[in-house]
């Protein structure tokens, strides 16, 4: 099995990281707020996530997507 670190439709960068850890906090605690039948936050939470999304796509046009020039992919030895 390889590994292909190299390819850049991996996602390996900090655009990427900040979106998804910020969507999987907007979800983690909306599944918890659905459980206490707190709607309005669940709808936050949903909010949350839409801001994880965006806040993913306004780093990679800043420079710090896989392509970006401010990001410089690791190299593993």
């Amino acid at each position: 099995m390889s590994t292909q670190h190299g390819d850049p439709g991996h996602g390996d960068s900090p655009a990427a990281w900040t979106a998804v850890v910020v969507m999987l906090i907007g979800i983690a605690a909306g599944t918890v707020f659905f459980f206490l039948h707190n709607a309005p936050m669940v709808w936050a939470c949903a909010g949350v996530v839409v801001i994880g999304a965006l806040l993913g796509w306004i780093l990679s046009k800043a420079g710090y997507g896989v392509n970006g020039p401010k990001f410089t992919p690791p190299t593993h030895d």
